[in-house]
């Protein structure tokens, strides 16, 4: 599966206006919210189009009556039509956008959540290649234009477009057909030319997203790896090429800038000839006595009215294609299919003895490097089963395999007779509990780490979970015992107390089947030897697949299994295996000299 890139297409590459249609199922839970928008949208534009009728007839009453005929009740109901008119224009456009503001905000709401399952879903080699920074963005601008396309489509491009037809159609009504033509044509050359050069900026926008993925996704980076950097005195380091980015993405944006710049000055240029034009027709009527002062004011009042919304659509126009950028992206993320997914007849695993079975592995993380080659073997129900080699030799990714981070290549994985690609990942992944090399915690408390095993349990079950694992004293020691915060990724704890957090979650989990992923490798011997009584406790009557480089901690293992290349070299019990002599029995003399040499 090809990897989320931060740039994945070419700066010219036109986004497909159909994704708008593609926000109709966002639309179609409030479909009587939606028709209410629109009527109210109609109500606002009628109200808006009648105002300079209104006008009209003021400017003609006042300047045509004189004074000792005129009736005073007339010019004030024309006014109250007038200021009314303008309040409901005002009026139904807030009602329009209170009533639609539930669409575009359970959209949002929807996409974000939809978004985030699907991340959850998606492989582990996707979340090893992805950028944080930038794919974080990506969804921050891609939710946020779904909103914009759902409220700015319907609400400024509609509207606008209705308005332009009234207004085209008062005006051959009440005047003649030239003020028509050019009002379409100031229409039509200003539309041909935003969206010509929106196209031609499309290019920068992009650039500048892009620029800023990668500014965003270094300082992330470089912060998630704030020890690393103070361990080599890096910050300077750092901090230039965070400067490096940050200068490619003040570039992309002055780009940017300048050509928003050329397009604004040709959208106001065309807007003043059209003014010129059409307001020098308007006076020169106005002095042969074609038109009346009312109709100059009404064609002026229009104009105004007319252009200062096509000036907005301009804006509106380069926005949704911006939107379209950054809205493109998020649903091509959800465009991409997981690689691991259930089997379409896929079943609940049921697990009655726990006997996990590898049957002729072949597996390579890349075609042309492989990783496994007929690897065979068995772990009877309650037996402990240890891998042990050197480094690289495929023993990590067996536990991958059984966990379904990957699919094999060829043979199979199964449990008590069931292939795991023939159930579903949830029940196969609720069977097997997993205490890694490397634990993670969450930024939060320790107890709501500890309870991140089952969150559904009780406080008790969670306490006794932490005594199993030997953590209840290191808890108790704390000011704050079981609320003190544990820092991002738990870097507050120590790796020993990591573990041990990783040991009481398996515990709470219960599950028949156990990985233990190297889990003591990075401890010292104090630390290993707490956490190898903890995790015997917690392996017993449980299958248990352990990976251990350290061969001291397989010990007492019921078959140890040696790997070198990919295949299984040999296997036996630790007494078994020593006395034969062999490629486990040349580790186990080099890791005691080690050991003897670090003592020295």
């Amino acid at each position: 599966m090809r990897a989320y890139a931060d740039n994945d297409y070419p700066a010219d590459h036109k986004p497909d206006w159909k994704l708008v249609a593609g926000l109709w199922p966002y639309l179609a839970e409030f479909r009587g919210r939606v028709v209410l928008a629109l009527s109210l949208l109609v109500l606002a534009k009628l109200a808006t189009v009648a105002t300079p009728i209104a006008l009209k007839y003021i400017v003609d009453y006042l300047d045509q009556t004189q004074a000792a005929d005129m009736v005073l009740w007339i010019p004030v109901f024309l006014v109250l039509a007038y200021g009314g008119l303008r309040f409901g224009s005002t009026l139904f456009s807030e009602l329009r956008d209170a009533v639609f503001a539930r669409v575009a905000e359970r959209a949002m709401r929807r996409v974000s959540l939809r978004v985030f399952e699907h991340l959850h879903q998606r492989e582990l080699s996707f979340h090893l290649d992805r950028k944080t920074g930038g794919l974080a963005r990506d969804i921050e601008r891609g939710t946020n234009g779904i909103s914009f396309l759902l409220r700015f489509t319907l609400f400024n491009i509609v509207p606008t477009l209705l308005e332009i037809l009234m207004v085209a159609g008062i005006l051959l009504v009440v005047f003649n057909v030239g003020y028509v033509m050019a009002i379409l044509v100031a229409v039509v050359v200003y539309v041909v030319y935003s969206i010509k050069i929106t196209e031609w900026r499309t290019q920068f926008v992009r650039e500048a997203n892009a620029r800023d993925n990668e500014s965003n996704s270094r300082a992330i980076d470089s912060l998630l790896n704030y020890e690393t950097v103070k361990y080599f005195n890096n910050e300077r380091y750092e901090a230039e090429l965070y400067d490096q980015d940050l200068d490619n993405w003040e570039q992309a944006r002055l780009k940017n800038r300048l050509s928003l710049a050329a397009l604004n000055t040709g959208q106001a240029l065309i807007i003043g000839v059209a003014l010129i034009v059409i307001m020098t027709m308007a006076v020169r009527e106005v002095a042969s006595g074609e038109i009346t002062l009312g109709d100059f004011t009404m064609v002026n009042a229009y104009l105004l009215q007319l252009f200062i919304p096509l000036n907005a659509l301009g804006f509106v126009y380069r926005e949704i294609r911006q939107a379209l950028v950054n809205v493109e992206r998020l649903f091509k993320l959800l465009g991409d299919k997981p690689a691991i997914q259930d089997a379409p007849n896929a079943t609940e695993l049921v697990v009655d003895n726990s006997e996990v079975r590898f049957e002729h592995l072949h597996f390579a993380y890349r075609a042309d490097r492989p990783i496994l080659q007929d690897v065979n073997f068995s772990i009877p129900a309650g037996h402990t089963v240890a891998v042990v080699g050197a480094s690289g030799a495929g023993k990590s990714t067996l536990a991958r395999l059984l966990f379904r981070f990957y699919d094999v290549d060829n043979g199979r994985i199964s449990i008590d007779g069931q292939d795991i690609r023939q159930v579903t990942q949830d029940s196969l992944r609720s069977a097997i509990g997993v205490v890694p090399q490397d634990t993670v915690l969450f930024n939060d408390t320790l107890y709501r780490n500890l309870a991140y095993g089952r969150p559904d349990a009780t406080e008790e079950e969670v306490h006794q979970a932490a005594r199993m694992a030997h953590l209840e004293n290191f808890i108790h020691s704390l000011p704050e015992g079981y609320n003190t915060k544990v820092g991002e990724r738990g870097l507050k704890l120590s790796g020993g107390e990591k573990q041990r957090v990783a040991i009481a979650r398996v515990i709470l989990k219960n599950p028949p089947i156990l990985i233990l992923d190297e889990a003591t490798s990075s401890l010292d011997s104090l630390s290993e030897q707490a956490i190898l009584s903890a995790l015997k406790e917690v392996s017993q009557q449980r299958t248990t697949l352990v990976i251990a480089h350290r061969l001291s901690t397989v010990r007492d293992a019921n078959t140890i299994l040696v790997m070198d290349a990919g295949r299984i070299v040999e296997s036996g019990s630790h007494n078994e295996l020593l006395a034969h002599g062999g490629y486990y029995a040349h580790l186990w003399e080099q890791q005691h000299r080690s050991d003897d040499d670090s003592e020295a």
